[in-house]
C-alpha cells in the first residue's frame, strides 16, 4: 500500500476500534499512528527508536517493539517500551524472523523483563499453553489463526487464554 492508502485504511480501522472500544496499534509507522490517533505503535528493530517515538506520541500512547535477544529486550525496557514482543518462539512461515528462540529463551526473558512480554512466532493452539506456562503475558498468532478454519482456531485460542491463571 502507499502511505496514503495506508492512512485511509487506518482511519477506517480507527473508527471501527473506537466503536467497539478496542485498542488500535499501528505497526511501524509513527506518523500514521499520530494521524489517526491510534492507541500506539509497534516498532521493529529497524524502525524509529523508542525514545524518538515517545517524544512524538507522548507518554499516554502505547509503544511496543519486536525483540529477538535478551539484550534487545533489556534495551527496549530501558528505553521506555510499554511491552516487548519476543521471538520467534517456534518456526514460523509468516515472515523471515530468524531461527526459533524456543521456550527456554522465553523463560529467560521473563526473568529479566518487568514490562509485558508478548510471545510471537509459530504460536498455534497446539503450543500456546506452553507459551503461557512460561509466564508470557500474551501471545501473537497469525498463521495459527488464519490456517484452516478461522472460527475454530479462534475458539481454541480463546479457550486457552481463558484458562491462563
Amino acid at each position: 500500500m502507499t502511505k496514503k492508502e495506508l492512512y485511509k485504511e487506518a482511519l477506517s480501522v480507527r473508527k471501527f476500534t473506537l466503536k467497539h472500544r478496542a485498542a488500535f496499534i499501528i505497526n511501524d509507522y509513527v506518523d500514521i499512528a499520530l494521524a489517526v490517533n491510534a492507541d500506539g505503535v509497534h516498532l521493529g528493530q529497524e524502525d524509529m527508536p523508542i525514545r524518538e517515538a515517545r517524544k512524538l506520541l507522548g507518554k499516554n500512547k502505547i509503544i511496543g517493539i519486536s525483540t529477538h535477544s535478551l539484550k534487545q529486550a533489556v534495551d527496549a525496557q530501558r528505553a521506555g517500551a510499554d511491552y516487548i514482543a519476543f521471538g520467534p518462539i517456534f518456526k514460523t512461515t509468516t515472515k523471515d524472523a530468524g531461527s526459533p528462540k524456543g521456550i527456554e529463551s522465553l523463560i529467560e526473558i521473563k526473568k529479566h523483563i518487568k514490562i509485558p512480554v508478548v510471545a510471537i512466532g509459530g504460536i498455534t493452539a497446539g503450543n500456546a499453553s506452553l507459551v503461557f506456562e512460561t509466564g508470557a503475558d500474551a501471545a501473537a498468532a497469525v498463521s495459527g489463526i488464519l490456517t484452516g478454519d478461522i472460527k475454530t482456531n479462534t475458539r481454541k485460542f480463546l479457550s486457552i487464554v481463558r484458562n491462563v491463571k
